[in-house]
């Protein structure tokens, strides 16, 4: 089992809308923190801060997000525009008997604690970003900033139909697991760790409902100027991220009445695994304190 998951333990929330699968960690009484995994991760890749933030008291409850691992995959691109992904975090929140929620998201799950900032901010209390920009700016600098459509050129190749689940799933996955291996640091990710993820690429439709998130992303329309995010965002960013400019960043928290950032120069896309013992504190402390308010 991936390193600090052993002490997890397993359910399955039906909701409303789907059914999603999740590990938990930290006392059923103690404030919810729900954990938002991105592309191609699902639950297992926050065993870097469970452990330490069901230590501070939290209740740790990160799900595989739809499409992901055994949690529901319904059909078509539709099922995964943003709206919907950010329905399913309130409903889980909900199921635990939480109205206000705190969030961290990293990559793709870090999109959706941005959009619920965005349009739901009644529904949140706070809120961490890992390594992902609003994805409004996202998509927008995908077109228009030099940099970022070089970095986003896969995004693009997501649009074809088959070919590129194709490409993951040849060769055992070799594309995605190169994919995890290259844009980290050496020791990122252990050897172990592979046939875990392989089995969560391998469940019937995952990997096509896992590409219809970017789909739907590019099918959406985001031109309208973004209001201004009054929830509290702490902003995390590994700078070497082959993905997303470091500029997406700074024009994120931009949007932010109350934004906080804190920037790793030698951090990369997975700066969660790589500099969890920096990081995990400031989450503790960022979340910890509407508690002791």
């Amino acid at each position: 089992m991936t390193s600090g998951m052993e002490d997890a333990r397993f359910g399955v929330a039906h909701l409303d809308r789907i059914v999603l699968h999740y590990a938990e960690m930290g006392p059923e009484d103690g404030p919810l923190l729900i954990l938002l995994h991105g592309f191609p991760d699902n639950c297992f890749g926050w065993g870097h801060q469970m452990p330490a933030l069901a230590a501070a008291g939290f209740r740790v409850i990160a799900p595989d997000q739809r499409g992901y691992g055994v949690s529901g995959k319904p059909r078509g691109v539709k099922a995964y525009d943003l709206d919907e992904l950010a329905e399913d975090v309130i409903a889980l929140g909900r199921h635990f008997g939480e109205a206000r929620l705190r969030v961290i998201g990293h990559d793709w799950g870090a999109s959706v604690a941005w959009w619920l900032c965005s349009t739901r901010p009644e529904s949140m209390e706070k809120a961490a970003m890992i390594n992902a920009p609003h994805p409004a700016i996202w998509k927008q600098a995908m077109y228009a900033d030099k940099e970022q459509r070089k970095k986003s050129r896969y995004v693009k190749m997501f649009r074809l139909r088959w070919l590129p689940e194709w490409m993951m799933r040849r060769k055992n996955y070799s594309a995605l697991v190169e994919a995890l291996e290259s844009s980290a640091r050496p020791g990122a990710f252990e050897a172990g760790e592979w046939e875990r993820y392989r089995k969560a690429w391998s469940e019937p439709k995952a990997l096509t409902s896992m590409i219809h998130w970017y789909r739907a992303l590019l099918r959406k329309d985001l031109s309208k100027p973004v209001a201004r995010i009054d929830v509290p965002v702490l902003l995390v960013w590994g700078e070497k991220d082959q993905f997303a400019d470091p500029s997406l960043a700074r024009r994120s928290i931009e949007l932010c009445e109350r934004g906080g950032t804190l920037f790793f120069a030698e951090g990369t896309h997975w700066v969660l695994r790589e500099e969890a013992a920096s990081i995990n504190p400031m989450l503790i402390t960022f979340f910890r304190s509407d508690q002791d308010a």
